[in-house]
């Protein structure tokens, strides 16, 4: 009988990891604490956990590979790369005040944007991006505050957010543990009107009609033609999982907030929980499934309303 083909076996391969993944249905039989599953829940059943919480304080699977040396999850390819916790580095931020942070995205990944995390402290303040650099700053743990042109303060904890238009004048102080992800790239201006400073939360954004879709969909900035990119917030609950494996020319950076499941880049197929970074390059086949027994949450950058040829 002639063989078959390794890439026909790659959906009943799929089908498998997903059965097995799905950790509800190993309740009771004592094993669920073992394997990729293991992952700690999301604050819905967590017992009490921040929102985030496993953003900042994550762990590996299986649970015996945490102390292997040289271990990391962490893949890096032409068109797509997956950073895991375990390979942050963190170093100071230039010209920041008691701040550490770990650059997980950048132009020399081959990105036009730079995506990183910033661990601020007691004491710490930012500092300016360069000239004509926009920037969205996102509140994983702590709270921050920041100080916008000659006075305007806003306070911004857990799952808030600010978009800071290029050269606007701001700065964030903090006064506890705060860990912020940042999103800067280079504006893009067009003939209409420049984009407007906007401080909000995820849970002030309306949910948006998703069709073909089962996920929920949030989007963090306006549509219109100021913006050059957004980030989206999208929501999927354990098993669901996106219809359409994704082709375009659009650039991601996407970091996994809540619950854990499979991403299929390219050709491959990797395992990701919350707390882990993906990068895609235009054109990347892309796909996502939500497992194990909570939902998944990941915050998604996308850039739009720009002619690819500028």
């Amino acid at each position: 009988m002639a063989s078959t083909p390794i890439r026909h076996l790659r959906p009943l391969f799929l089908l498998v990891l997903v059965a097995s993944l799905r950790c509800g249905a190993a309740a009771g039989d004592g094993h669920g604490d073992e394997g990729f599953c293991s992952a700690e829940p999301s604050s819905e059943c967590s017992g009490g956990q921040p929102l985030y919480w496993k953003v900042t304080h994550p762990t590996l699977a299986p649970a015996h590979l945490q102390d292997l040396p040289g271990f990391t999850r962490s893949v890096f390819k032409r068109d797509h790369a997956l950073i895991t916790p375990e390979s942050h580095v963190f170093s100071p931020l230039p010209d920041w005040i008691n701040t550490l942070g770990a650059y997980l995205i950048s132009p020399a990944i081959g990105a036009h944007f730079t995506m990183y995390l910033a661990n601020m402290q007691d004491g710490s303040k930012s500092s300016l991006p360069p000239k004509d650099v926009e920037r969205l700053i996102f509140v994983l743990q702590g709270s921050t505050s920041l100080s916008v042109g000659t006075g305007t303060t806003h306070s911004l904890s857990v799952d808030s957010y600010a978009y800071l238009p290029a050269n606007i004048k701001h700065s964030m102080i903090s006064d506890e543990s705060t860990t912020l992800v940042i999103f800067e790239r280079r504006y893009t201006a067009t003939e209409d009107s420049p984009p407007d400073l906007i401080v909000s939360s995820t849970d002030k954004q309306p949910l948006l009609e998703t069709p073909g879709e089962v996920f929920q969909l949030r989007k963090l900035l306006p549509t219109s033609l100021p913006y050059d990119f957004n980030i989206h917030i999208m929501d999927f609950q354990p098993g669901e999982y996106l219809n359409v494996k994704e082709v375009h020319y659009n650039q991601h950076g996407l970091l996994l907030l809540e619950g854990q499941g499979i991403y299929r880049l390219g050709d491959s197929w990797y395992p990701v929980q919350a707390g882990d970074t993906i990068w895609m390059a235009p054109f990347v086949p892309q796909w996502y499934a939500a497992l194990g027994k909570t939902r998944t949450r990941y915050l998604l950058y996308k850039d739009v309303n720009r002619n690819p040829l500028i």
